[in-house]
């Protein structure tokens, strides 16, 4: 008998082909900006702005500047690192090819960051492939616990054809931070907190937003009483972190420094909260950097109060909203991915900085959190209708005495149309965290196990011979 055939059509490969076909589109949205020496604001008409293009010559790149000594960059130091040693690659390149860097530095980041967001994707994939108890604290969660779940290996198509992917995912180096922030979720899971924390440490040095999940994770360790997991990778997270940072710390410490003074001293950024409030209301105190800070402050650390005690007391009285088939106390508590989605969510709704790509922080942990198609979209279209609505805003403040670009409450309406949106996504996650029958990775039927069969006593091991004709 011929052995059964193998699909060559998994669904990982209709995922990850979906994927690349996403990124291949985006690509061709950047291209009309790849040879820099933008004319006619046509980095604006286009909508084809990218960081990446744009600081090859603002980081000096284009002179074959080293990152940090040569130059203080603005990102963490993973992420001077990925631009520093792909922009020496470029400069060198350009010389023996005696052509301009620039092209070749942005095709370059672009193929590596594509193969980020492959990763990536690959990555949520076997997440939600497994999805033994996702996201859970701890090795285990109850090892007396005899039942499995279906796999949603389909979620991570949410990610693949996420529409802001077409736009957003070569803006800036994003992407790269993601990568590495997704095994940490993996191997949560499948509890080993020594490479989750590995991987956590990488993903912080690249982008300083993953450090917002270690309060979730310590939250939930806390409510099971399973500390030290916890502590175990978090430790690693702060090891790697320093390793990465010392040596520039040390050396080039005003560059080092470059980041976090910039953060502090950075204004009200266009299509944050405060921008529109400021937009609607006319209050002048939110021209105030500091005074912004402050706020800003204040209202995040009361999000993270109230997502800490969400994450510790949800599901804890009696009666509590159960599931369809067998429920557990983990079954009831939140996940850790629904955590780490509100806190980033948080920190973007109120904070002073909102550029375009940060929407791709979200991408994951929405998937992650709420694999659900509806909100999910409609989410998507306020961030495209704000993604396109930034390049008019941009049009219209550069080519003022052309009278080009679109009015400003448009562009109100679309920063309010994003905001909104996240907040709604936030209520619906928060919905089915104080109800877990609604969540759907949570609200699976569970399927007992087939139990394993009861070992017969040693004397007893070898079957009885069968009695003579």
């Amino acid at each position: 008998m011929d052995p059964p055939r193998r699909r060559y059509w998994t669904p990982v490969r209709v995922i990850l082909l979906t994927g690349l076909i996403a990124f291949a589109v985006n690509w061709l949205q950047k291209y009309p900006c790849a040879a820099g020496g933008w004319t006619d604001w046509s980095q604006y008409t286009n909508a084809c702005y990218t960081d990446i293009r744009a600081l090859w010559g603002a980081e000096r790149l284009n002179e074959g500047a080293v990152p940090y000594r040569d130059h203080p960059v603005e990102y963490p130091v993973l992420t001077g690192w990925f631009m520093g040693i792909l922009g020496q690659i470029a400069y060198r390149a350009g010389n023996v090819l005696g052509v301009d860097g620039g092209p070749i530095f942005y095709h370059l980041n672009a193929i590596v960051l594509f193969i980020c967001g492959a990763a990536a994707i690959a990555i949520l994939h076997r997440i939600r492939q497994d999805n033994g108890r996702t996201d859970l604290p701890g090795p285990n969660p109850d090892p007396a616990l005899v039942h499995s779940r279906p796999s949603r290996p389909w979620d991570a198509m949410m990610l693949a054809a996420a529409p802001v992917v077409l736009v957003t995912a070569t803006v800036n180096w994003d992407l790269f931070a993601i990568a590495l922030s997704m095994p940490f979720f993996l191997y949560w899971q499948r509890g080993r907190p020594i490479a989750a924390g590995l991987f956590l440490g990488l993903a912080v040095a690249a982008k300083f937003y993953a450090l917002l999940f270690i309060g979730p994770l310590l939250v939930l360790a806390l409510r099971q009483r399973k500390l030290l997991p916890a502590l175990q990778t978090t430790a690693t997270a702060a090891v790697v972190w320093a390793l990465i940072n010392a040596p520039v710390a040390y050396l080039w410490p005003d560059s080092w420094m470059r980041f976090f003074e910039l953060n502090s001293e950075r204004p009200v950024d266009w299509g944050t909260g405060w921008y529109v409030l400021r937009g609607i209301t006319g209050w002048e105190k939110l021209w105030d950097s500091e005074y912004v800070n402050d706020l800003y402050l204040v209202l995040f650390a009361l999000s993270c109060i109230g997502i800490a005690l969400l994450g510790f007391f949800a599901g804890r009285r009696p009666g509590a909203p159960g599931l369809r088939g067998i429920a557990t106390a983990d079954d009831l508590m939140p996940r850790l991915a629904q955590l780490c989605f509100l806190v980033v969510a948080a920190f973007l709704l109120f904070g002073k900085v909102w550029s375009q790509q940060y929407v791709l922080w979200l991408l994951p942990l929405a998937v992650l959190a709420r694999p659900k198609w509806g909100a999910f979209l409609l989410w998507q279209a306020a961030e495209l209708f704000y993604f396109f609505a930034f390049y008019g805003k941009m049009l219209q403040v550069s080519a003022e005495e052309e009278g080009r670009g679109i009015a400003e409450g448009l562009f109100l309406a679309a920063a309010a149309s994003r905001w909104i949106m996240v907040a709604v996504m936030c209520a619906l996650v928060v919905q089915e965290i104080l109800l877990p029958r609604l969540d759907s990775v949570r609200g699976l039927r569970v399927r007992p196990r087939r139990a394993a069969p009861t070992p017969l006593p040693r004397a007893a091991s070898d079957p009885a011979p069968t009695a003579a004709p």
